[in-house]
């Protein structure tokens, strides 16, 4: 089986809900997330943040967790990390796939991070979009080292159909099943109480007094 690590990179959020302090907000999603990929099997899991996000990976990380420090907070950014001088994954050495997955969704199932690797066995590249058919992406795994074609990745900004446009064929893109991220207020709706984790952010929603409560 290939050597593969999946990336929770924590990069600034943008919004918090009313009431919500912006870094208690920003740590209880990310730790939500960071809580969620430690439960994955088969993969190894590491965070990525810039240098002034340092604190943030230190609160949030299991031990042993690997911090990838990134001089930018996107995927692009992580893959040069992973196959760098300093980032040959793992002691085995380097890692065959990657997936850098958004900090900020604190209820992602880990099917969905499994379905994001999946495509690699016979795609070089795959993106999960952001729920909702908006502009960002929830998530990016490749092959490691990444195709000379893939564009910069924005992850609040970035379409499937624009990395599609950069690949030499159609097909060296799969584009897998979406989920939402927490980037609005509007976004708050799809959280589901019936899935299990996210216990940081629900309780730091609850205690912000979010409408109907967690």
């Amino acid at each position: 089986m290939a050597r593969r690590v999946v990336v929770a990179l924590l990069a600034p959020v943008a919004w918090a809900p009313p009431g919500a302090d912006p870094v208690d907000w920003r740590t209880a999603l990310a730790e939500d997330v960071v809580d969620l990929l430690a439960m994955l099997n088969e993969v190894d899991t590491a965070v990525a943040v810039t240098p002034a996000d340092r604190w943030l990976a230190d609160a949030v990380i299991w031990p042993g967790t690997t911090v990838y420090e990134v001089p930018e907070p996107t995927p692009n950014a992580v893959f040069a990390a992973l196959t760098g001088p300093s980032g040959a994954g793992g002691a085995d050495g380097h890692y065959e796939q990657a997936a850098v997955v958004a900090g900020d969704a604190p209820d992602l199932p880990g099917l969905t991070v499994g379905k994001l690797l999946r495509p690699l066995t016979s795609r070089p590249v795959a993106i999960a979009p952001v729920e909702g058919g908006v502009p960002g992406v929830l998530g990016v795994a490749a092959r490691l080292p990444v195709p000379s074609w893939l564009p910069s990745v924005d992850m609040d900004a970035t379409v499937p159909a624009a990395v599609r446009a950069a690949a030499p064929r159609p097909g060296d893109l799969a584009v897998t099943p979406s989920w939402h991220r927490l980037r609005g207020p509007s976004d708050l709706a799809r959280l589901d109480p019936a899935l299990n984790g996210w216990e940081n952010t629900r309780a730091l929603l609850s205690g912000a007094g979010r409408p109907g409560g967690m």
